[in-house]
């Protein structure tokens, strides 16, 4: 298997101050482990990281923004989903 066969990896890190994984970039690699070290090396060289996936960008399953309307429109009709819908405390700050 060349390297221009190789499968194209979404790389997503997770850093040492955070709660969520961000998307940082893709790579190519033959497979995880070799995509998970590859992004090690690239996307991690300043020790920012504490968790790495990479997850097969063939695998990646999008909506079109085309289908923004029909997809997004349903939840605009709903207010009591929206935090403003519901008093809140005066003892809660920060929410």
């Amino acid at each position: 298997m060349s390297r221009s066969t190789w499968p194209l990896w979404e790389v997503f890190i997770r850093s040492q101050h955070g709660l969520a994984h961000k998307h940082v970039g893709s790579l190519r690699a033959p497979d995880a482990e070799m995509a998970i070290n590859n992004a090690r090396d690239v996307y991690t060289r300043r020790n920012e990281g504490v968790s790495i996936w990479v997850v097969k960008a063939a695998d990646i399953v999008a909506s079109s923004p085309s289908d923004k309307e029909p997809l997004f429109d349903p939840a605009n009709s709903k207010v009591y989903r929206h935090p403003t819908f519901f008093p809140m405390p005066d003892e809660i700050k920060h929410m």
